[in-house]
């Protein structure tokens, strides 16, 4: 078994590249940059000699082609779509089957700022995600998209709980990497860099799609905030939540829910002050001439708080999540919960988000090898990570110290 990873230099990445390298069934694990350097330490802080190193610029089709025929099965982790969809539609020529953590574009690939991902001419986006999805149940590929925390996590839970129910009616995932609660004193808007800072602010600035009232709508992201009460795993902390991207999947594959969301989670006071530079037009991508320059305000405004939000030293990460489903059962209404509070591996270095994103991915690849995943196409998380497969991705979770608490009760 043999497994490569696009993007592996990055805190994600590697994190994906040194779970597989800890496997004893997997006998290679390649990882792909572009610079050698980048490689070469990041294979040095693994410590496998299953590393294989590869130099390559993914806009090469050809030398891509050649690289993958000699692995498996294919993650990406690179932060964009541009990069993303070009592994992805190469993967399905040659057939190698793939996951990807990126935001989970399922069928219907969201048209805001699509960070330079190519369409090929005559094509729609609507109509790409379909070819893609066709092409590769012609070629026997599985692809599973946005398998990581959020989407990943976020879809499998609430996926197996709708499984559980006879009538599901509204689902909510609350998902979010916040830097710890001394971390965050630290920091403005209360917020650390653990995830690329442009994709954060993308995602903050576009229009996305929700189920309301039984219909799909689309609405503002960081709308509909909501502030909750966070009390599992002896913890009691105060939080909030805004609509955000992030499993546009559920749109499809849960039609019959009257409710859906995802939302991001941070510490109280960063939704308002996210809201005032959006106000102030801070967030606004179209340039802005001053003094005889054009700029566009938000590339600006990253060139000023970037190096405020980079962890210092000491700081870590907490990842949190909690989803809510309600529905019926038995004709009784019910509601189930999830809970998890993830913190960074201080020991290895491994920063919470790359824990809760590369790990299930890396789980998700590993299925792939083994061909617990038989789906073919483009495959969301919640569709096939399911039943006893569930059972056993749980389980494979907390052998990495990430666990998830389920709660039922009666309403």
């Amino acid at each position: 078994m043999k497994a490569l990873v696009f993007g592996g230099t990055g805190k994600v990445g590697s994190a994906v590249a040194w779970d597989l390298a800890k496997d004893k069934e997997i006998k290679k694990v390649g990882i792909v940059g572009r610079h050698k350097d980048a490689l070469e330490k990041t294979k040095k802080w693994i410590g496998s000699d299953k590393v294989s190193t590869h130099v390559l610029d993914l806009t090469k089709k050809n030398e891509t082609k050649s690289l993958m025929k000699q692995y498996d099965v294919g993650v990406i982790a690179v932060p964009d779509r541009r990069r993303s969809y070009k592994v992805v539609d190469t993967a399905i020529e040659v057939g190698l089957d793939i996951v990807d953590m990126l935001e989970e574009y399922h069928l219907r690939p969201d048209p805001y700022e699509t960070e330079g991902l190519e369409v090929p001419k005559g094509m729609t986006l609507d109509e790409y995600g379909d070819w893609l999805h066709n092409k590769a149940q012609e070629n026997g590929v599985t692809f599973v998209d946005g398998m990581g925390f959020a989407p990943g996590l976020s879809n499998v839970t609430l996926g197996e709980g709708i499984r559980k129910i006879d009538t599901a009616e509204k689902a909510i995932a609350r998902v979010g990497g916040i830097p710890s609660k001394e971390a965050a004193q630290k920091h403005p808007l209360r917020y650390m860099i653990t995830w690329t800072f442009e994709h954060v602010l993308r995602e903050y600035m576009i229009k996305l799609k929700v189920i309301k009232n039984g219909k799909i709508v689309e609405v503002d992201a960081t709308s509909d905030r909501e502030p909750f009460r966070f009390t599992e795993f002896g913890k009691d902390e105060e939080l909030e939540c805004a609509v955000t991207p992030g499993m546009p999947s559920f749109l499809y594959t849960r039609p019959q829910l009257k409710e859906f969301a995802e939302k991001t989670v941070r510490w109280p006071g960063h939704w308002q002050g996210v809201a005032t530079l959006k106000e102030c037009g801070l967030l606004d991508l179209t340039p802005l001439e001053f003094e005889g320059m054009k700029i566009a305000p938000r590339e600006f405004l990253l060139s000023l708080i970037t190096p405020k939000l980079k962890p210092q030293k000491g700081d870590t990460d907490v990842c949190v999540m909690y989803n809510t489903l309600t529905g019926i059962k038995e004709g009784k209404k019910i509601k189930i919960e999830y809970f998890m509070w993830d913190e960074a591996d201080k020991k290895n270095g491994i920063s919470s988000m790359a824990r809760v994103t590369g790990f299930p991915c890396a789980i998700t690849a590993k299925f792939l090898l083994t061909k617990e995943i038989k789906e073919k196409g483009i495959v969301p998380p919640e569709d096939c990570i399911k039943g006893a497969l569930y059972d056993k991705f749980l389980e494979e979770l907390n052998k990495r110290n990430i666990n998830i608490k389920e709660v039922s009760t009666a309403i």
